[in-house]
Formats: C-alpha cells, structure tokens, sequence
C-alpha cells in the first residue's frame, strides 16, 4: 500500500523521499526491518496469548533427552510468521504482481490447513489432528492453483537471449543493454550441470510424439502438485526439536531471495547467464519479510524454546519455499537447496519401509535408524539439540552455498 501511496506523491508532487519506494533494495530492507520489530516485539504478546489460552504442546514419551521439559510450550508460534510475513509486504510489495499475490494465497491457505491441525490436535484433543489425506487434498488443491496460473497467466513470461542473428529484430532496447527477445510464455526451467542450464517440461511427452505438447500443462501441474507437497511435509518433518525449522528455512529463502532479484534484474541475468524473469525481481521484497519473520521468530524459538510454530508454521514454511522455488523456476535444485528436508523425509520412509518390509519377512521389525525423522536418531545417540541444530545449519549454508555454485558449473 505504501508503496502505491509514495508512487502517487512522487508523480504528482514530486514528494522528497518518495522515488525510494520504487526501489527493490529499499523496499526489501524496509520490509525485513519491520517483519523483524514485528515478530520479536508483538510475537511476545502472541506467545502471551497462546499460554492464557493454555494452547501448550502435548509432549508423547519418546524416551529423548529433556523431552518432558518442554511440555506445556505454546504451539501455534506459526501465527507469529505469517502475520510478520503479510504485514511487511502488504505495506511494501506491489499488490497487483502475479507472483506476489501467488504467495499470499499460499501464506493463507497453508496457514489455515495447518492452523486447523494445530487446532484439532490442542481444542479437539486429538494427537492426531487433521487427517493426512485432507492436509495432502489441501497441497494437492494449492498445487493446482498454482501450477493453474503458472502455466497460463499473461503475466507469468521470460525473456530469452537474443543470438547474434535475431539481435537485428530487437526493439526497443539501449544500447548499453544486453539484447533479448521479446517476452513469451514457456515451460522452461533451470536445471544445474548442463551447458545451456535449462530444460523444457514439453520435452518429458513431445519426445513420444510433437504434438503432445498441447498437453504440456498436465506434465507441469502435476510436477507443481508434487513439489508443494514433497517440500511442504519436509519442513513439517523438519520441525522437530528448537530452532531447526526456522533457520534451516531462513537459510533457504535467504539463497531464493539471491535467485530472485538476479533472475529479474536484465543487467545481472545476462552477465551471470541464467534465466531473466521479468517481474519476478518483485519477490524479493515477499523474501525479505519472511526472512525477517522466521529470524525473528528464532528469537522465542532456539533452545530452550518459549514457542514451537506447530503445522500453523511448518506447512506454511514448506509450501512458501516450494512457489517461490517454482516461481523463480529453481525448482529442480530443490534436491540440493532443501537437502535436509530430503534428508528428514528420507530417514522417514527408509524406517517405515524397512521395518514393514522386516516385520513381514521375519517376523519382527528391524529399524535403519535409531528414530526418525533423522534429527531424533542423533538425539538418541546422546548429542544435544542445540549442537544437532548448529551443526545443521551449517550443513544448510554449505548446501545453500553448493547450490548458487551449481548455476556454474555446466
């Protein structure tokens, strides 16, 4: 909003101070700012709240170190993310940009399956919350939304590079400007390791024959559907013990927030040679409040915690990185971003599969792991949870780190 207010005063009163808010980097830094006073200022208020309301963590018996302890901790600290995520870039964001309004959708719509979990779990007291094939119907449903208004919205385009041979055809561009062709949809994506850095989703049916590609939009919903769900049960596999949610995702955002802003930035797309996005660069002021909001929500949440975010926090997490990670189509270096949501979704269905797969076989069921999801097997190897959270992150920011380097190496 504000920033349609200052646009205003600029163009009609040339007001002094207003032309700031036409750039990204100002808007952004703004944005991170006020999520960060946001979360750590009224956050306390909503930690307040949640205990009045006697919303506190029900704790099963998993024979962990300091388990019982955090009995009785507020859940639902979610909350205090997404509002400290909506407020920012209400206030900075334009509001009629495709993916900024994507992202909203996927804030609240996430936000609400998860807060209806939290919900049936503390007020329905079933420690099971909400069935697992409604929370997937709920992915599948935002997944469709998504992939839906990816694939057809006008406004959902690239711009290619121009060759030396199409560079004649070119309108409209400054000299000191690398030249593109002119905007077009396309189902292309980045993909690391490979010389021209791309792949086009056609590519999976128009293979068996050309003129499958009218069918192009099923292959590239359905991949959508899958991601969302995949990364979204990651985070929520994720947060498990104080703090590894929300810095391992702050790290993750953080590395989508460089993505974003070179990928819409035509200067920067070209030198570095990757994809130029136009419009997308609008996503960085979306970044830069959530950032802010999960450290800021770190602020009640690392060990020991005073808050947990619950499913309010995880699913939404998860189903933000997974749109923003399609959005800026660095979707397929998810394996390597997110590699320690793999990593808990993994150690997952490793255990479940191999002790049904052992229970059958012989009788009796055999675990790979300690406990899963991964996280709880060191705990059960006697390290502490501030230290398994420490030495996680940095496995993040190393991960983070391989993946910009990726784009590189071809």
């Amino acid at each position: 909003m504000l920033y349609y207010l200052f646009e205003y005063l600029e163009k009609e009163f040339q007001f002094p101070g207003a032309s700031l808010f036409g750039f990204i980097t100002f808007r952004a830094a703004m944005a991170v700012i006020l999520s960060l006073l946001i979360s750590t200022i009224y956050g306390k208020r909503i930690i307040n709240y949640l205990r009045r309301k006697q919303v506190g963590e029900t704790i099963r018996e998993l024979g962990l170190e300091g388990q019982q302890e955090k009995a009785g901790t507020p859940t639902m600290g979610g909350i205090i993310i997404i509002l400290s995520t909506l407020i920012p870039v209400l206030m900075f964001a334009k509001l009629d940009n495709i993916y900024i309004i994507l992202l909203l959708i996927t804030t609240i719509w996430m936000g609400i399956i998860g807060f209806i979990d939290d919900y049936i779990k503390k007020f329905k007291k079933d420690k099971d919350g909400l069935k697992g094939r409604f929370k997937v119907l709920g992915q599948v449903g935002l997944g469709l939304i998504v992939g839906v208004t990816l694939y057809f919205h006008q406004d959902v385009t690239i711009k290619e590079k121009a060759s030396v041979n199409q560079q004649e055809i070119v309108v409209n561009q400054q000299s000191n400007l690398p030249q593109f062709l002119p905007e077009s949809k396309s189902t292309k994506t980045t993909i690391p390791f490979v010389k021209q850095n791309e792949f086009e989703y056609s590519s999976l049916i128009t293979w068996i024959s050309p003129s499958l590609d009218k069918y192009t939009w099923i292959v590239f919903i359905l991949i959508v559907i899958f991601i969302i769900t995949a990364v979204s049960n990651g985070a929520n596999l994720t947060d498990g013990i104080d703090g590894l949610a929300a810095g391992t995702s702050a790290i993750i955002v953080l590395t989508l927030g460089i993505f974003a802003w070179v990928s819409g930035n035509i200067i920067f797309s070209d030198y570095l040679n990757i994809m130029y996005i136009p419009r997308v660069e609008e996503i960085t002021i979306y970044i830069a409040a959530f950032v802010g909001a999960l450290v800021g929500f770190l602020w009640y949440n690392t060990y020991p915690a005073q808050v947990f975010m619950g499913d309010t926090g995880s699913l939404t997490i998860g189903g933000i990185i997974a749109v923003i990670a399609i959005a800026v189509r660095k979707e397929w270096l998810i394996p390597v971003l997110c590699g320690i949501f793999l990593a808990e979704n993994l150690s997952v269905v490793m255990q479940v599969s191999w002790f049904k797969y052992t229970r059958k076989k012989y009788g009796e069921g055999r675990r790979i792991f300690r406990m899963s999801p991964l996280h709880h097997h060191y705990q059960k190897g006697g390290y502490h949870e501030s230290k398994i959270v420490t030495r996680f992150w940095i496995i993040g920011i190393l991960l983070a780190i391989v993946t910009i380097v990726t784009l590189k190496i071809r």
